[in-house]
This record gives structure tokens, sequence and C-alpha cells, in this order.
């Protein structure tokens, strides 16, 4: 199959110009690496010239490190940037959700050769309350290998990128060297033993002819899962009464024998990567240039064990009975909890089963074995605890795949001072294709499958830019740099069936089976939604004096779904001498929904309270979403709507030269309204009822043919929504302020004969939520999360040096104190990490690595009802919970 990304997003010398590596002089290659090209249209710009903070980590310092996913080695190099290990997070297992400065992932854009990156397929509805419903970029698509250097704008630019760019921009600069040879070889494993690890990966360069260049990278990567998780109280209460033996591990979790429930670093297998990036020049008036990427992964996580006896853990609808008399089995309010029994001809046809097998014996846990008898005697009576008497725990997971690519075209046409211009085309797509094993759907009694694909969803992007920059002499210390241009944007977001089983609502679903895959429900069909936008823009630079450069920009955007914005940037830097510059700006910004959140579909049954009930997530903009308005709209306070996010950026920074150290420091101010949230729940008889002007339906079936009858409804519009009791949607909500502080330092230095390299990276973060809505209002866990689930103070020193033939890497990682306040887990210590990292060159071609992360070992806090759910760390913990990994690596270059 393939796809095609077909790029062209905005800045024009985001590739007008990359000399071959290969052919470069260490001086040169320094020299380059100061030069930006984000967050500028200027050709010649530097980081420590830029109006705004950049920086620039080359390739090889991004690499060092003991993970091979992209944003694992962001979250070192980069202390605003979060990612956290995700066990049991539904589909954010697969697409794992990170956050920039405490802000949403798609409040940050994501850039490759500075064109805009499509989204990831995955919407995280478990997002750990800062994530909640985001949509964001893959990075992990990316293989570490294929980048030449990776330039992390920290400011608002949706001014100059369009959508997103709230709390700053990634750039992943593709390495372009026409000759040359690398290969890397890597394997790990942590300090338990477990979570084994390898990446193959190997990027050439090639010329084309004397004009151009083809630059390939593959890589090959697998990650065992670990456990680092205890027995459950319940699951131990079950074992000390003699229910369950260790033995029964294995079969209740085909995975491990040491825990029924597992909470750890998720599998990757089949991590498969390739990046290209070519370019031909046929004149200064032309280059043409491609670059796209096919990866494909196969993630797979836990979910939570389904215990069949103990009272207040059975898992409900599939084990979980009234309470019934001991001694008849039949429903009593005052009996004994049971396991529940289905009637398989029907209640009231043929021959009637009992209600529950009544639980007693040593700890309470046991099914009592005559009733039992009776059950497994009687065909047509049926109860989980026959066939499943362990419980299960589903192993969850997915099929992903990314493809992109881009082709565009740029050059120099002699126009006056010369109009350059970039004309390019994109196409990206993500696709997760869902699966869930070793679960039921119950309501199917004994015809289920344990086995299940729900369906899958993909998100796909299409982009075409056109850009322009010209140059106009009006007397200052540079000409006038004036960009322009435009942009059509085109997202869809799909929805693929899953197979019957996986969303069915079975014979039993009337006896308080719950119906679908139990855990992950799948898609009952396929559906389609899409959105676009036209973008406009113009960006002024120009170094009105030798001292002082000004920069601004504005941007109009319309869309399809949500109407239009216009923002705009005004930036500056004052060079007060040669070593010590001022730098400010003030920007607007947004994000737009995306498609899929403002249009995805998705019902499944649930068994609440002994009641079924269908929820479901609706589109807004549907009929029943625009019923649910009227009914919220009817409260008095006001209508919910979906549009896009505002926000307010200023800066305000200086950066210092002082001998052979380099300094900036940069505080940043981000107000941000009515961001994307996914209420509560509305009760859909309710909101009929309110339709059919204040009735009293006995059910929506009914409420819905009678609205249709009455000419205030057309049925057509409500198809297969008779079941749905709950339903909910995103719309804008919540207010929040984010400040902090950006610290960046670098100290070169000559020592023991060799050369030394001190860097030092620290941010201090804070979000206030400053309203948590009245239509839509989050509730005090997630407004705790935002606040307070990621560590305030975040930093790493990094020393680094080369003498001889070996090269030496120290790193102390400074993790702030933090709250886990879902887990009950309050004021947890701040921590601090040592990475280490020895290489040895063998000769010119080959270097030995020997390295080791969390160098001593080091986990967050154990949770103190670690027991309840066998969850031994938070998943929120900013460094993870595997403790420490020892690498080595081989690395040939040629």
């Amino acid at each position: 199959m393939t796809s095609a990304l077909l790029a062209g997003s905005l800045p024009l010398f985001a590739a007008l110009s990359f000399p071959a590596l290969a052919q470069e002089t260490e001086e040169e290659k320094e020299s380059f690496e100061n030069i930006i090209v984000t967050g500028t249209r200027m050709t010649n710009r530097s980081a420590a010239d830029s109006p705004v903070p950049v920086d620039v980590i080359s390739g090889d310092e991004f690499r060092q490190n003991s993970s091979s996913d992209v944003q694992d080695m962001l979250r070192t190099n980069v202390p605003s940037f979060d990612v956290n290990t995700q066990p049991i997070s539904d589909a954010a297992t697969i697409v794992r959700p990170a956050n920039m400065r405490g802000l949403s992932p798609d409040n940050v854009l994501v850039l490759v050769n500075g064109k805009r990156r499509h989204r990831g397929s995955i919407i995280s509805f478990l997002g750990g309350g800062i994530s909640d419903g985001a949509q964001g970029v893959d990075i992990s698509a990316i293989p570490s290998l294929a980048l030449k250097q990776v330039e992390v704008l920290r400011d608002g630019a949706s001014s100059q990128y369009g959508s997103d760019a709230i709390a700053g921009v990634l750039n992943f600069l593709l390495r372009d060297n026409d000759e040359g040879f690398e290969l890397r070889a890597n394997y790990g494993s942590t300090y338990e033993g477990d979570g084994d690890n390898y990446t193959i990966s190997a990027n050439a360069g090639f010329s084309l002819g004397t004009s151009g260049f083809v630059n390939v990278t593959a890589e090959v990567r697998d990650v065992e899962g670990t456990i680092r998780s205890v027995v459950r109280d319940d699951v131990a209460g079950m074992v000390d009464a003699g229910y369950l033996a260790q033995s029964d591990f294995s079969t209740i979790n085909a995975y491990t024998n040491e825990v029924p429930q597992y909470w750890g670093q998720p599998d990757v297998e089949d991590d498969v990567k390739v990046f290209i990036n070519s370019g031909y020049e046929f004149s200064d008036a032309a280059e043409l240039y491609l670059f796209g990427n096919y990866g494909q992964r196969t993630v797979t996580g836990g979910f939570f064990y389904r215990n069949p006896v103990t009272e207040g853990s059975q898992r409900g609808g599939v084990y979980a009975g009234p309470l019934v008399d001991p001694l008849t089995g039949l429903e009593d309010p005052n009996g004994v909890h049971s396991v529940l029994v289905g009637d398989l001809d029907g209640v009231g046809v043929g021959g009637s089963c009992i209600a529950g097998i009544p639980i007693g014996g040593n700890g309470n846990v046991f099914p009592d074995p005559d009733f039992l008898a009776q059950v497994q005697a009687d065909d047509n009576c049926f109860s989980f605890i026959e066939t499943i008497p362990t419980g299960f725990v589903p192993r969850f997971g997915g099929d992903n795949e990314d493809m992109a690519f881009t082709v565009g075209l740029r050059g120099d046409l002699e126009i006056g001072n010369g109009l350059y211009y970039d004309v390019s085309a994109q196409r990206g797509s993500n696709r997760t294709d869902f699966f869930i094993n070793n679960t039921i759907n119950a309501s199917l009694g004994p015809d289920t499958p344990r086995d299940f694909k729900p369906g899958g969803q993909e998100q796909t992007e299409t982009l075409f830019n056109l850009n322009f920059v010209y140059g106009v002499d009006v007397g200052f210390e540079s000409d006038l740099n004036v960009a322009f241009g435009a942009e059509y944007r085109k997202e869809e977001f799909d929805l693929f069936a899953g197979d019957a089983a996986s969303f069915a609502l079975g014979p039993l679903a009337s006896q308080g089976f719950s119906s679908s895959s139990n855990g992950f429900g799948g898609f009952p069909s396929d559906t389609s939604a899409s959105q676009d936008s036209t973008a406009f823009y113009v960006d002024l630079e120009a170094d009105v004096t030798e001292s002082l450069t000004l920069q601004a920009a504005v941007r109009r955007e319309d869309f399809s779904e949500f109407g239009d914005t216009t923002d705009f940037k005004l930036a500056g830097i004052f060079h007060v001498t040669d070593d010590f510059r001022i730098r400010s700006a003030y920007s607007t910004g947004f994000h737009a929904p995306t498609a899929g959140q403002a249009n995805i579909t998705n019902v499944t049954t649930q068994n609440v309270n002994g009641v079924l009930i269908d929820q479901g997530t609706l589109p807004l903009s549907s009929a029943a979403g625009q019923l649910a308005a009227d009914f919220i709209e009817s409260q008095g306070n006001g209508r919910p709507d979906l549009g896009p996010e505002e926000a307010k950026n200023f800066s305000i920074g200086f950066s210092a030269d002082i001998a052979d150290m380099s300094w900036t420091v940069d505080f940043y101010n981000i107000e941000l309204e009515n961001r994307v949230a996914l209420g509560a729940n509305v009760d859909f008889l309710d909101a009929l009822n309110f339709a059919g002007g204040g009735a009293n339906y006995g059910s929506v079936s009914e409420a819905l043919t009678e609205l249709d009858s009455a000419g205030i409804i057309d049925r057509q519009n409500f198809i297969g929504l008779d079941d749905l009791s709950q339903f909910r949607f995103f719309s804008n909500s919540f207010d929040t302020t984010t400040r902090g502080i950006d610290v960046v330092g670098n100290y070169s230095f000559d020592a023991w004969g060799g050369s030394s390299r001190l860097t030092l990276a620290a941010n201090y973060n804070e979000t206030e939520v400053d309203d948590v809505g009245t239509l839509n209002p989050i509730g005090e866990g997630r407004v705790a999360a935002i606040e307070d689930l990621l560590p305030n103070l975040r930093g790493n020193i990094s020393w680094t040096h080369t003498q001889g033939d070996f090269r030496t890497l120290v790193r102390a990682n400074y993790f702030g104190g933090w709250d886990d306040t879902g887990n009950g887990v309050d004021d947890i210590d701040a921590e601090v990490l040592i990475d280490v990292e020895v290489v040895y060159s063998y000769n010119e071609y080959l270097d030995l690595v020997v390295g080791a992360n969390n160098l001593f070992d080091t986990y967050p806090e154990e949770n103190p009802s670690a027991g309840s759910l066998g969850q031994l760390y938070s998943e929120a913990s900013p460094f993870g919970f595997n403790g420490g990994m020892y690498y080595v690596q081989a690395r040939y270059t040629y």
C-alpha cells in the first residue's frame, strides 16, 4: 500500500542550502549549525541573533541516549519537553502523547525539513489529564539516525506556521550528505534483566551527478516490555484462600507468571522506519527536492485484571452477579454477592436458571460448588466462571503504519534583489489497526471469541504551499526581508469497522452481560470526516541598525468548519554590546480542532450499576449533538460550541557571551483560552424530552419516533442511536495561563590535554487553570493533573570530554517534585538521574560505545496503594519507572 506526503509548509529556507556533510570541515560544520531556519525566513540568521529563543541540537548530540525513540531523546535534550511511558492507556499506548511547556500535544507544531508534519491517528482519550482528547504528531515515526540537527523554537509562532504553534515548534532537519555510509548497532537492557532492546540503523548518501544528492536512512528496532508491578490485594487474598495459585498467573494474562496484572513498558515489535531526503539543482533558479518516509510498528500493552469472584473487585458485566439468597441462588437484596448466570434460551423461555452462583467459603471467594455444578450440568445455563474461572487480563495494542511524501521546487529568480520562491505539495497519513486479545464479548456467552479486531483509525493530510521571499532596500542596515505566501491544507479522519463480534450486542446483553470486546469495543461501521483551511501570510524582518533587529508577521487562516482567524507576531532583538543581547516577542496564536476531534463517533455498550447503558462520543455538529446543545443552552449557561483555541504569547530574555561561555535566559507567559475539551456525559433521553417540549418519553426509541412524526427531527439523522443512553462531545471549555523560564548555558575549555564542554539546560514551568468552563467544565482531577502532574523544575547539565581516542559524556538530569493526586501520591520528591557514555575510536571508521542511563538505578516513589491495582509506580513519572539501563553500541562510518 502506498500513500504519499507531498509537503510544503512555510520556511522557504528550511532546505534552500544544504552543503554535503561529508565535504565539510569541523569549522564549517560548527558555523553551519549556528545558522537556523526555524522562526525566520532570512538565510543568514544565527541562533544567537534570533529575536526568539531557538535551540540547535546536532544529530550526534541528540543521539547520545540509551533509547532509540526520538521522543525519549527529546525529553533528555529539551527540559520543557515531557513524555511518559503508557502501560495501560488504551490507544495512547500506541502513539504516546507528549507535552511541551506543560501544554497539550496538539499545542506544539512539528516540522520535518521545515514542512508541517501530519498528525498521528490516535486521539488520546486517556491522556493523564494533560493530554486528554489530544491528537498530536507521531514523533516516534522519525528515526534518529536520519537527523542532521533538531531546532526547537521556544515561542509562539502561529502567525508564521499556522495552527498548533503555541508552546513552540520542533523542526527535524534531515541529513543531506551526498556520500558516506554510517551503520549503528545498539543493544540495551534494564538492570532488572528485562526490557531487552536492539536497534540496527544505517544511513547512506549518494550523489546525483554534480548537482544533486539522495540520502537514505533505515532503522529496525525491537523493544521488549518490562514488568514493574505487584500482586494486587484482591489476588493475594484469592491466593491465600487457595482459589488461585501463582501458576495460574500465566494463564490469566498469557504474558508473565510473576503477576496477574502487569504495569510496565509496552512491547514494540517489527518497528521499521525508512526516510529519504533528496534534491537536484538544475540552476540557481530551480532546485527540485523530495523527501518522505515509510514506517510500521506493532505496540502491545495490557489492561486491568478481570476478577471473577472477589466482592468489590468482580468485573461488572462479565462475572459480577446480583445479591442472591445463598440457599436458592435467586435475587435477594439482603443476600450475598454472586457470579452472574445467563439463561441461553432467554428469560421466560424454556427452563429457568438461577440469577447468580453464591460466593462463600474461605476468604469469601469460592463460588458455591453445588450451585456451580448445577449451572455446569444445565446446558441452558451459563457463567464465565465455568470457562474462565481464574479471570483474565486483556492484551491490547495496534499495528501502526506511517507514510509521507513531499515534493517541491525552489530557487532564486533574478528579479531586483532576487525573488526566492518555494512551491511544494505534501501528503501524509498515519493509520492504526487495533487488536485486543485474551478477552471476551460477554453478551455472546459461550460463543464469544477470545481475540478481536476492533477496527482502526487513520489521519490523512494534504498540503499545498506557495512561498516567496524578496529583499527590499529601504535604508536599513540590511534589506527588508519580505516573505509572503499561501497554504491550502486538507485533513481527513477515517474510522474503520471492526469484526462483527467486537461490537455485537449478543443474546445475553439484556441479562446484564456487557457487549462489545471487553476493554475496547469495536467500531460498528466505517465513517469519514474532513475539513480544509486556506491561509495567507506576510512576514517582515530586517536588521534596522547594526544593533537592532525587528520582525513582524501576520497570518489569516479560514477553516471550512470553524470560520477564520487572524494572528500576528512582533519580535525584536537589541545588541547592547557585541556580547550581550536583549530580545522580546509578543504574538497571538491558535489551535484549530482536528477533523477527528470534531467528528469522531464512538459508541460502546456498558453495564453501569447493573444496567446496560450505551455511552458514546459524538460530534457536536451531529443532530444528536445539536439537541444536546439546545438542552444545555436551556439551563441558562449559554450554548456550547467548537472552534479554535486562542493564545497570547509574551516572552522576554537575554543572551550573553562571557569569555568561553554563552548563556540565554528567557521568560515566557502563555494565556490560552477556550481550550478544546471532552465534556461530561449528556443524558440522551433528557435532551430528547426537552426537544419534545418537556415530554416524558419512555425510551430513546419512542422519543425518536414521536419527534420524527411531529416534524421536529429527521429520523434518518439518528439511525443506530436507539439504544444510546449517554454521550459526550468536544467543545471549547477551560482557560489556562502558563509561565516559565528557560536557561541554557555552554562553556568550552581545555582540560588534561583534551577539550571539554559543559552544557546546562533548565526549565521552570507552571500552569494555572484560570477557568474550568461553564458549559463543559473540567473536573477537579483534571485541574490537579494540569497544574501538578508534571514537575515545575526540570534541567540537566552535561559534561563532554574528548581526549585522544576517547570521548566521554556525563549528564545529570534533575526532575523536580510533582503530585499524582489521581493515584493518591502527593509531594513526590525531586530526583537526580545520572547518565554516562564512553566512546572509543578503534580506528578512523569504527567507534565502540558503552553507556548507562539512570546509572544509579533510581525509581520514583512507590504508590502507597500499589496493592489496589498492582501499580507499583505512577505511570506519570517524568523519567519513567524502568530503573537503570545499560547499552552497548558499535558505529561504523565511512
